[in-house]
């Protein structure tokens, strides 16, 4: 079976690429009723908080742009659009520009997992090695982000459920210390890119060039964890890119194309932004000393070359338009515009907490919290953030769908992550009031 244990258990270039301190909008969006909140929808004044922030954002020059997508159920969203393509330029966005979504990539990638899931050509614990051969006999570092010569064996094998909810053991380059840090870089695991130009603090690593080999690789560095024991960021989901490849017989970004993109209506989200569509790209800022400062600007960007191999934990680019319709995918479980994407049990289990029992958050980005195929998963709602202030929820209980996109880097140098879903909160809380 497929889901056969399925239980719920109950600018330093760290910072650099990392995303996911979203949180959910709290009580608000949990209490809301749907049905009551959802004839004020269209009104952008029910969303003062949201156009405020946007507002406030962009008219003091902290970032070019930024648009937030609001929606209910399976209808059209209202967009928040404000600011230009770059700092000064002419072009306003709109719900079509492309944006770099970083790890928003990652709970793409783990609905794709979820839906081989869903079909039985792979298995939720079932151990990768069964796939990748590679993987058999893991070792793990004797001490986190100590040496790699003092080594014990894995007492776990490594399970696709670990992959999607980063408690493999593997390590990230942007997150590791140390010699094992050193190691990704030197054998080329570098799951990301930002620019062309030297970055401080980011280092100029060159990638490997395919996923099948950046799998090979990474299965001969130690993992830095035990299988199954802690929550870690990490490159499970880049690693989970090459599972569903063999599971699936086909190349990673043709399966998103094929089996998400085209189905859900997603014409605007690629690993490599066309020649045709530069036009509609933003420019990415680095922020220093308080001011953002262009470091891949649109017409020179990385993102319109080939990347080395499909990273399926922070690739992409997309639009709000599109994004939305992903959760909007996800909020119908699996159903867009009368079609069917996704399993309905695909979507289910893939938004609910897959931590494994043995596993612990304590001390993480996600302690006290839940974790979902790449995404979080706190009461009643599933989403993640991007390394450049782009963040993502949908929540069930609510029935709402936020996208919010912008671009800087690093994300900590402001709190949209968070900020973001706060105003959502308190916008719902306010029309919660107005209906009562």
């Amino acid at each position: 079976m497929p889901y056969r244990t399925f239980d719920t258990p109950q600018m330093s270039r760290r910072a650099l690429l990392r995303g996911g301190a979203w949180l959910t909008a709290g009580a608000a969006l949990a209490g809301a009723p749907m049905g009551r909140l959802a004839a004020a929808r269209e009104y952008a004044a029910n969303w003062r908080n949201v156009t405020a922030m946007v507002d406030s954002y962009v008219s003091e020059r902290k970032v070019a742009n930024m648009i937030a997508a609001l929606g209910w159920g399976r209808q059209d969203p209202l967009y928040i659009a404000r600011g230009t393509l770059a700092l000064g330029g002419p072009s306003k966005v709109d719900a079509d520009s492309l944006y770099r979504i970083y790890s928003m990539t990652k709970p793409i990638t783990g609905m794709a997992a979820m839906m081989l899931i869903d079909e039985g050509r792979l298995g939720l614990d079932q151990p990768i090695a069964e796939l990748l051969p590679a993987y058999e006999n893991m070792q793990v570092q004797r001490t986190y982000d100590g040496s790699l010569t003092d080594l014990v064996p894995a007492e776990r094998p490594i399970t696709v459920r670990q992959l999607l909810t980063h408690t493999a053991g593997l390590g990230y380059n942007i997150v590791q210390k140390g010699p094992i840090s050193a190691a990704y870089t030197e054998q080329g695991l570098i799951p990301g890119q930002v620019s062309r130009l030297p970055i401080p603090g980011l280092g100029r690593g060159q990638a490997v060039t395919g996923l099948d080999t950046f799998a090979d690789r990474l299965a001969k560095l130690p993992l830095v964890l035990q299988p199954g024991t802690k929550w870690s960021y990490s490159v499970g989901l880049d690693l989970l890119g090459r599972v569903i490849e063999v599971a699936s017989g086909m190349p990673f970004d043709e399966f998103l194309h094929t089996q998400i993109f085209e189905p859900a209506g997603m014409t605007s989200t690629f690993f490599t932004v066309p020649e045709s569509d530069v036009g509609r790209f933003t420019t990415n800022y680095g922020i220093m000393n308080n001011t953002p400062l262009p470091m891949d600007p649109a017409r020179a960007s990385i993102y319109l070359d080939e990347p080395p191999f499909p990273f399926g934990g922070a690739g992409l680019v997309s639009s709000a338009r599109d994004y939305d319709r992903f959760l909007t995918m996800l909020l119908g479980y699996g159903m867009i515009d009368g079609k069917r994407v996704m399993g309905e049990l695909a979507v289910r289990v893939g938004t609910s907490n897959l931590l494994p029992a043995t596993a612990t958050t304590e001390g993480t980005w996600v302690e006290g919290q839940g974790f979902g195929a790449g995404g979080r998963v706190t009461d009643g709602a599933y989403g993640w953030g991007g390394a450049a202030g782009t963040v993502a929820f949908v929540n069930f209980k609510a029935g709402l769908r936020a996208t919010l996109m912008t671009q800087y880097m690093p994300s900590e140098a402001y709190p949209i992550h968070t900020g973001f879903p706060a105003a959502v909160g308190k916008d719902l809380a306010a029309m919660q009031a107005a209906q009562a």
